[in-house]
């Protein structure tokens, strides 16, 4: 294989990537694709297989930092709780001595799928909960930016990329069913475009970036189906129609982190959706889902499931 063929194929080969919230869902999407493109990913979650988190679930760090590297990449994994600021210093710092450097930090710490009551009003939500789901929601994303973007502006074309639900047109016309729910991720969005401000002097850049309907593992656990039959769900949930593979946001990544003029997206919102019809790339099955046109122009209208045209 020549240099060009190894650059094509392996477009982030000698990057530094840390996916902080890796163990599953997106985060562990995004780690298989950038390792798929050649880099050296640090997958970080709460998940061991000596340990669990409050979630139960089976999926752990190991397995991801195993797929990275199994993609094509490095994967190392790091048992961290993004909410202990010394851990995630640590952390950062084992980067620095390990590595010299970091390219891409993506921010897709999250772990408030239990704490949510949908329709209920603040004063009926259990406000622990509700306190709680900012916290893992928004401080993870601020305290992991603290420790890891000096170590990411060392060199010049940086990118911090901060993962949310919904763009920032969808979250500012939709109220998002909770209002801590709604804070959380529109907080982010905002986050990220405040990052891009201090960002840009010194040659980094920061977008907010969102799946569309993701078939994550829980997601997929809750509808009583797995990935190679995900199309039964669509009896209860005619509008899953729309849905997308964790893979297809970490091609959004990739295609970013990949961009030479990746600048321009400083301070943006955008989905995997409107990035792949930008970049060109598709989800596993070939299709390019554009899951939040689809819920603006189909589901949130009232017409029948139908995602002709829309991936």
């Amino acid at each position: 294989m020549t240099l060009n063929e190894t650059t094509v194929s392996k477009p982030l080969a000698g990057k530094i990537a840390l996916v902080a919230g890796a163990t599953r869902g997106a985060g562990r999407g995004i780690a298989i694709e950038l390792g798929a493109a050649g880099a050296t990913v640090y997958v970080t979650g709460r998940t061991t297989r000596a340990q669990r988190s409050e979630y139960d679930r089976p999926e752990t760090i190991e397995e991801t930092a195993e797929l990275v590297t199994k993609a094509g990449g490095q994967g190392i994994y790091v048992q961290v709780d993004h909410l202990v600021p010394e851990q995630v210093r640590q952390l950062v710092e084992r980067i620095e001595t390990e590595q010299g450097r970091l390219d891409i930090l993506v921010n897709d710490v999250w772990g408030g799928e239990n704490l949510i009551e949908w329709n209920k009003p603040i004063w009926e939500h259990t406000l622990e909960t509700g306190l709680k789901m900012l916290r893992t929601a928004v401080d993870t994303h601020l305290i992991t930016s603290h420790y890891a973007l000096p170590l990411l502006i060392k060199n010049k074309g940086g990118l911090l990329v901060e993962m949310t639900d919904g763009t920032a047109d969808y979250n500012q016309r939709n109220y998002r069913l909770s209002v801590f729910y709604d804070l959380a991720k529109t907080s982010v969005v905002r986050m990220a475009w405040a990052l891009a401000q201090e960002l840009k002097a010194v040659g980094a850049t920061a977008v907010s970036l969102t799946p569309g309907w993701l078939r994550s593992e829980m997601m997929l656990a809750t509808f009583g189906v797995e990935e190679a039959n995900w199309r039964d769900a669509l009896v209860e949930v005619p509008h899953f129609v729309i849905s997308e593979t964790p893979r297809f946001v970490g091609r959004a990544v990739v295609a970013l982190a990949s961009d030479p003029d990746v600048h321009r997206w400083n301070g943006r919102s955008t989905s995997s959706g409107e990035l792949a019809n930008v970049y060109g790339f598709t989800d596993l099955d070939g299709s390019r889902p554009d899951a939040w046109r689809y819920l603006v122009e189909v589901q949130d209208v009232g017409k029948p499931a139908d995602a002709t045209g829309y991936r």
